[in-house]
């Protein structure tokens, strides 16, 4: 499938069929998972846990009995690195059919944690069931989409800038980078706060944190971690709109507010 059709018809999914994981899709989003790398070059341990025989469940989610986990080294840049090799893995399984939403607080992490194997000095960041969407969504989860406006988000002109924070970016203003920034509004979020901005400055786009201090805890920034996701869906859509985009770390010093700060860039060609 395009990737720009995944993106715009993806959505979490906690209501599932009961029917257990496939075993060749389950195969699939491993092996892809074993590859799906990112530009922070960070290593990640992918595995699948079975709820059978490990007894995990999270209250939010229904019939489903595979979740993916991912480990790695707590170090400068784990929380972007995570997000975005996670969320190509999210996109590769709804290519393939299979359904996902990332986790992070509605879980008993110490459970997972323990399944996973954590060791000293390694991150769980989130965790995904895996599985087969129900054809009728659980009140449960109608009441935290409605909560969270899951199918809402911000205007293209509040994310996005041209040169500057102080000249938002339009739709018409776009050009090229269009689709690539849509997106990039597309993307999931914790609890939808779409806390990415960018600042377009010709052919470099300047990516942003716009911190929520509820989403910050014991030194590990959850919004990063949609950073990351942002970042993912930048790149596989700029390369799906042919255009190649060099990741730098580069902060232009532009003038942003004291609860924004720098990310990345992209440069395109």
């Amino acid at each position: 499938m395009d990737i720009l059709d995944v993106i715009r018809g993806r959505r979490s999914v906690r209501t599932f069929d009961g029917t257990p994981l496939r075993v060749q899709d389950a195969e699939k989003i491993l092996d892809f998972a074993n590859t799906a790398s990112n530009p922070y070059r960070l290593p990640i341990a992918w595995k699948l846990l079975d709820t059978k025989t490990t007894g995990l469940s999270s209250p939010v989610i229904v019939g489903a009995d595979t979740f993916l986990a991912g480990t790695m080294q707590r170090v400068p840049f784990a929380e972007e690195a995570f997000g975005y090799s996670f969320e190509r893995i999210v996109l590769y399984a709804a290519s393939i059919g299979v359904g996902t939403t990332w986790i992070a607080g509605t879980m008993d992490r110490k459970a997972f944690e323990t399944a996973v194997g954590l060791k000293d000095g390694e991150v769980m960041p989130c965790v995904s069931p895996l599985g087969y969407c129900a054809k009728k969504m659980s009140l449960r989860e109608t009441v935290m989409r409605k909560g969270v406006k899951a199918d809402s988000r911000l205007p293209f002109s509040t994310l996005f800038f041209d040169t500057s924070f102080d000249n938002p970016l339009s739709v018409e203003a776009a050009g090229r980078l269009h689709d690539a920034l849509q997106a990039v509004r597309l993307a999931p979020s914790a609890v939808n706060k779409q806390p990415w901005r960018a600042v377009v400055c010709g052919d470099n786009v300047h990516f942003y944190e716009k911190k929520n201090k509820a989403h910050s805890n014991d030194g590990w920034d959850v919004q990063k971690i949609d950073l990351g996701i942002a970042l993912c869906h930048f790149a596989l859509a700029a390369q799906a709109c042919g255009m190649a985009a060099d990741f730098r770390i580069e902060d232009p010093g532009l003038a942003c507010d004291a609860d924004t700060t720098y990310v990345a860039t992209y440069a395109l060609q």
